[in-house]
């Protein structure tokens, strides 16, 4: 089972969860099971088509998943995974 950090934006479709435990091989079935335990997060995790949204950021033990296999990056028992929305704009 990994540990799952929720971003503040996402915190109110888990329940206020700061943190939440799920259970899969690899980050696309953990997220998965992540959307369909709260189904609130499933548009907010991932693009019509099924891809992890372009603007949100996960990190298995502080490694970006874009830069190892993706969503099927293999997920060990006890491994963290950390969902970061990517963030935009400024002050001009």
């Amino acid at each position: 089972m990994a540990t799952i950090r929720i971003p503040p934006v996402l915190r109110a479709a888990v329940g206020g969860e700061r943190e939440i435990n799920a259970d899969g091989d690899n980050v696309g079935e953990i997220l998965r099971n992540v959307t369909s335990q709260y189904p609130g997060t499933e548009a907010q995790l991932f693009s019509a088509e099924g891809e992890l949204n372009r603007y949100v950021n996960v990190y298995l033990n502080d490694e970006d998943v874009r830069v190892l296999d993706g969503l099927d990056t293999a997920v060990g028992n006890g491994d963290t995974l950390v969902i970061l929305p990517a963030m935009a704009g400024g002050a001009r």
